[in-house]
């Protein structure tokens, strides 16, 4: 007697259960899934870079406080004050009245010719993991005065107190000072005293690492400075000598700015630092950047700058025109890790997309739970490549995390994938993945154009590799 084939039925709890298991587009809704849940700790780690960078930030701060801050170079400037008469109506009662008041205020007069030629020394501090550019410089400061024009700014040549004249030489902080300031007037030396309120108000800018904008050195605007003043001994316009030498020895930390005081400035820098980024509103012209050092020469006219030749009162600003060095540490570590970590979301959906089709055309089943472990590796990824960046540079730490991680995700690929082609298949994916994001890290002009190629060649290589894919049938057979 012939046996019927028996037919199992499935209750509606177990068809749903079968259909969510070998269902596609199920398995493409929970891989989404996935990957948005992973974004979280994305975003996390580009806080702790944030938090990393912040840190270093602080160290510099730290380091800088005890040396000497960025140091802003402007002067001399020659002061003189005056007199002038106010006149005020005090009459009553249609009687007549005056009543005099004298002020004293000052003029102010700003070089013809001013020559700076600047010898910096770096060095490199250590706080823990962290360096710190700081320098010591020597300056010799050669200036040309023209003698006062006083008329053009109104005041009578009777009201110029000569006796009271003197010159003044603005800093950004003079705790960098490491030796007596030499002041010579036509040949004779002169003793300077420091001034925590020079009279002169300046707002010089440069560069932020942060915001790649030109962004002001002082909190606030218009806030005095600092400097050395020296006193005249004029007794009257007869004694008017516009010769003046300055020997300055000046400690600082990364930034060495100027600002162009000079009718005509020239500036010329040397140093042993091989990796100076030169900032502010001019660049040197010529300049010469070896293994060996650097050397830069500025010349700047009045013309290019936005402050007069001379004033009276306190009121002008010698505000912008501000151009220096900055001795750069190549530690961009922090930035080049952000800029690859953006990059997180891309590396985990290639990954995944790489993996289901593997799943999909092998009628391989790989669970949710090890996509998620996957997932974990890729993330780890980042901590493994800033950890690494702060010990051994962004470069090498790149490579040591990328060969851990593909390691790892291979080794682990073998349980499930149950071919040794596939493993060694996806290992050879995710070492193109992350060479093409180092390739765009490095290649920043050209990171658009090639990030662009990239991501088309891998969508068309995608397409080819589903061309024969029946989505509209389950999953695994």
């Amino acid at each position: 007697m012939d046996t019927l084939p028996t037919t199992v039925t499935l209750n509606i709890f177990e068809r749903i259960n079968r259909w969510i298991q070998e269902s596609i587009m199920v398995k493409l809704f929970s891989i989404g899934f996935l990957i948005l849940v992973l974004l979280l700790p994305s975003h996390l780690i580009e806080e702790m870079i944030y938090e990393r960078e912040q840190r270093a930030d602080r160290v510099i701060d730290e380091v800088s406080d005890k040396w000497s801050g960025p140091q802003t170079v402007y002067g001399p400037l020659l002061v003189i004050p005056y007199r002038w008469i106010e006149t005020f109506d005090v009459g009553k009662d249609g009687k007549e009245a005056k009543e005099i008041v004298e002020h004293v205020d000052k003029a102010f007069f700003l070089p013809e010719q001013l020559k700076i030629d600047g010898k910096v020394s770096p060095e490199v501090r250590n706080r823990g993991i962290f360096d710190v550019s700081v320098y010591k410089s020597d300056m010799s400061i050669k200036s040309t005065f023209a003698k006062p024009d006083f008329k053009s700014l109104a005041i009578a040549d009777d009201m110029v107190l000569w006796d009271q004249a003197y010159l003044v030489f603005g800093l950004s902080d003079l705790r960098g000072i490491s030796d007596n300031p030499v002041f010579s007037v036509g040949g004779v030396s002169l003793a300077a005293e420091p001034s925590d309120n020079i009279g002169v108000y300046h707002r010089a800018t440069r560069k932020s690492a942060d915001t790649e904008r030109y962004v002001p050195d002082n909190e606030n605007e218009g806030s005095k400075t600092l400097g050395v003043t020296t006193k005249l001994n004029w007794t009257s316009a007869e004694s008017f000598n516009g010769d003046v030498d300055i020997k300055l020895h000046l400690n600082g930390s990364s930034h060495l700015d100027f600002l162009p005081v000079g009718k005509t400035t020239h500036v010329t820098l040397s140093s042993t630092w091989k990796d100076p980024s030169f900032e502010g509103e001019f660049l040197p012209e010529p300049r010469t950047v070896t293994e060996d050092g650097f050397t830069a020469n500025w010349k700047i006219l009045h013309f290019n700058r936005a402050f007069a030749q001379q004033w009276k009162g306190t009121d002008q600003q010698l505000k912008g025109g501000s151009f220096g060095v900055k001795l750069l540490i190549p530690v961009d570590q922090y930035q080049k890790s952000m800029r690859t970590s953006k990059y997180s979301i891309l590396i985990i959906l290639l990954t995944f997309v790489a993996l289901f089709l593997v799943e999909i055309t092998q009628k391989i089943r790989i669970h949710p739970f090890q996509y998620i472990l996957i997932g974990s590796a890729l993330i780890i990824y980042y901590t493994l490549l800033l950890s690494f960046s702060e010990h051994i540079g962004y470069n090498m730490a790149y490579g040591v995390s990328s060969v851990l991680t593909v390691v790892l995700i291979t080794l682990y690929s073998t349980s499930f994938l149950q071919s040794r082609k596939l493993s060694v298949l996806l290992s050879l994916v995710l070492a193109i993945f992350y060479t093409f994001i180092f390739v765009i890290i490095l290649q920043q002009d050209f990171s658009l154009l090639l990030g662009s190629l990239g991501l088309f060649c891998i969508v068309g290589v995608l397409m080819y590799f589903s061309r024969n894919v029946n989505w509209y049938k389950k999953a695994v057979e």
